[in-house]
């Protein structure tokens, strides 16, 4: 599995929109600024997002996107298959049936994934929050908040 930019910007996104009062809308533009973003980017990550049912778009003067669940209902998992992050080690590769050794890294490949797998889905973007919030506390830093 790889962590591109892409699914690095779609998290902290998506945790800039979980910070919002009552996780209302916030405009593409006031994230990027927030988040050091190119904003176009940001916006077809967010369409992405939308598609898949993670965030709702609300339209008007005050509209945006926010959170379409509470954050404890969005895992990583979610997030990255959202925006078309593959999970899977080795896609497509099968193993050389004679060759023994093959068969059994391909073994301890396909469990590390499954363990790396079940872990994503279980990181949620509550548990991010949490745990930026400890860090800053342990640096003494006030609470606005920069992923």
């Amino acid at each position: 599995m790889k962590l591109t930019t892409r699914s690095h910007y779609s998290v902290k996104a998506l945790l800039d929109l979980s910070l919002q009062p009552n996780y209302g809308p916030t405009s593409v533009k006031a994230i990027a600024l927030r988040q050091d973003l190119p904003a176009p980017y940001l916006e077809k990550l967010l369409i992405e997002m939308r598609r898949s049912g993670l965030v709702k778009s609300v339209r008007g003067s005050q509209g945006g996107y926010q959170l379409a669940y509470q954050p404890s209902q969005i895992s990583l998992g979610q997030i990255l298959e959202a925006v078309g992050e593959t999970i899977e080690p080795l896609p497509g590769y099968q193993p050389d049936i004679e060759q023994g050794s093959d068969w059994v890294t391909f073994s301890l490949w396909k469990r590390l994934h499954e363990k790396l797998k079940e872990a994503l889905y279980k990181i949620t973007l509550a548990d991010l929050y949490y745990d930026a919030r400890s860090w800053q506390a342990s640096l003494g830093e006030a609470t606005t908040f920069v992923v």
